[in-house]
């Protein structure tokens, strides 16, 4: 009867107990410092405090272009560009790496709530003789007790009070199953900051996987470009092979017409085989580029040979190149928004770090039913529940939580310097970019007007020899200095491409449109 009126005041102080911890929950804070975004002081302009472009019309302060190699207007290279976006397989990688950090944030995230299992047992349990039971009966005396009911039924015997004597006790059945549930109030914001720290490095896995995503982009470009190039190397080398073996003809003819001598003859062949000897080179920087361009794609070797290997012309650059503003840049480069989530990823867990010195308090509870026949086990007398608060203090960890929250900060710091470091190293890639392909243009206008030159002096020098006013030397020179001139030409023109990649490479543009869906 005593523990019938209890019971209700019992349970009536423990709901008042679970609402009191329920209050101090929803008021808790969040222990550590909170994140800011980095400022950073940018210039209005990249063309600001640089020396004038020598042609400022070839840049503009406009959008960066989001699908930039689509400005070359070679349209295998944009066949090329897809197919890489969806087949590369560090992009791959990336993809499954942002898919593990979504998970650990999902694992992270599971603490925020309050858990509930459920679980069944069946035991078969024989208490010892000489057991807790034994125990109960107060050392084991036994008295024996005889009335007319127990002489009709037989003796009846009781231990210290009504336990039972060790020789009678018996195997006995225990079934059982029921829930569980615990729920941590994180009063000091400890799982919280855990959660913000794991988002936080979501978010950094994110913006890694798109910088790997514009590494390739601009990889497969710089490949391409380079094939061009190869290709136009080899077709210069090729023609000057012929001209080089028509002179050495014409050599051999005005040898035995007595115009010319051997050693004339010899030089003649020797150029020519000087340019063959190129060929075989060339060739294999044409498969090499090929085979790259198969490996950033996901094939095997030779796969894309018979896409790739007849020659096409060098993409050309745009005549204006849109290049942003510096304040646009660090909102776009991928490295720079993941320096940002790993500074604010390292500031959350000095949160974490700092909230394991305060006590965890936490509620726990459960009900089941339990019941010695598997008939009773559904009854409500069976029912058997418990809640109550828990608390868990640290009291001594041997300095192993002030070490921890000394290397917290510390990786802190450091995620602050590479984050100055990572701004620091894209404006100086963008400043070297611009310099860069402004100054290779200058070069081309003055390797295109050599390629004329040289032109012009191989045809007059051909001529001459043929009308027999002047040696083979000149002839020879002349050839040489064409061959060089257009080589470099050529060269020149694949490097003007290749510095636009470069650029836009810098800028950080060409991820937004073309992101792949996460794993």
């Amino acid at each position: 009867m005593r523990s019938e009126v209890f019971a209700p005041r019992l349970r009536r102080r423990a709901l008042m107990g679970t609402a009191m911890l329920a209050a101090m929950a929803l008021g808790g804070c969040e222990l550590g410092p909170n994140f800011h975004a980095p400022r950073t002081r940018t210039a209005a302009s990249f063309l600001a405090n640089r020396p004038a472009l020598t042609s400022p019309d070839t840049v503009s302060q406009g959008k960066v272009d989001l699908a930039w190699w689509q400005s070359f207007d070679d349209p295998a290279l944009t066949t090329l560009e897809h197919e890489a976006i969806a087949r590369n397989l560090d992009v791959k990688a990336a993809t499954e790496r942002l898919a593990e950090a979504e998970a650990q944030a999902q694992i992270e995230g599971a603490a925020l709530y309050p858990n509930l299992n459920f679980s069944g047992s069946y035991t078969r349990e024989k208490p010892s003789n000489k057991g807790v039971f034994t125990a109960l009966s107060g050392g084991g005396s036994t008295s024996t007790s005889t009335n007319a009911g127990s002489t009709a039924s037989g003796s009846s015997t009781s231990i210290g009070g009504g336990g039972l004597p060790g020789s009678e006790l018996q195997p006995f059945n225990l079934f059982q199953y029921g829930f569980s549930s615990v729920f941590d109030f994180d009063l000091w914001g400890k799982n919280r900051r855990a959660v913000e720290a794991s988002l936080a490095a979501v978010q950094a896995s994110r913006d890694a996987r798109r910088a790997v995503l514009l590494n390739t982009e601009a990889e497969v470009a710089h490949d391409y470009i380079n094939l061009r190039a190869q290709q136009a190397v080899l077709a210069i080398t090729r023609r000057n092979l012929a001209s080089a073996e028509h002179i050495a003809n014409l050599t051999r003819q005005r040898e035995q017409a007595g115009l010319a001598n051997a050693l004339d003859v010899a030089d003649a062949q020797a150029q020519a085989e000087s340019v063959r000897a190129q060929i075989p080179t060339l060739r294999t920087a044409i498969a090499a580029d090929i085979n790259q361009l198969s490996l950033l794609l996901g094939e095997g070797p030779e796969a894309l040979r018979a896409q790739l290997v007849t020659a096409k012309p060098i993409p050309p650059v745009p005549p204006v190149v849109p290049i942003g503003l510096p304040s646009q840049l660090l909102q776009r480069r991928p490295d720079i928004r993941e320096a940002t989530a790993r500074l604010h990823q390292a500031t959350a867990e000095i949160g974490v770090a700092t909230a394991s010195f305060f006590p965890d308090i936490s509620l726990a509870g459960s009900v089941s039913l339990q019941a010695l026949q598997f008939s009773n086990l559904n009854q409500l007398s069976a029912v058997t529940y418990a809640i109550g608060p828990q608390i868990t203090m640290p009291l001594f960890e041997g300095g192993r939580l002030r070490g921890e929250l000394h290397l917290r900060k510390a990786q802190q710091r450091e995620a602050a310097v590479n984050y100055a470091k990572t701004v620091l190293t894209a404006f100086h890639q963008v400043d070297n970019a611009l310099t860069a392909y402004d100054e290779e243009q200058k070069t081309q206008a003055a390797l295109q007007a050599d390629v004329t030159q040289t032109r012009r002096a191989l045809s007059l020098a051909q001529e001459r020899y043929r009308e027999g006013l002047i040696d083979y030397l000149q002839v020879l020179t002349a050839q040489q200095s064409e061959l060089a001139a257009e080589q470099a030409q050529a060269q020149s023109q694949a490097k003007i491409s290749t510095d636009l990649v470069s650029l836009y490479q810098a800028l950080g543009g060409g991820w937004e449109q073309n992101e792949p869906a996460a794993g």
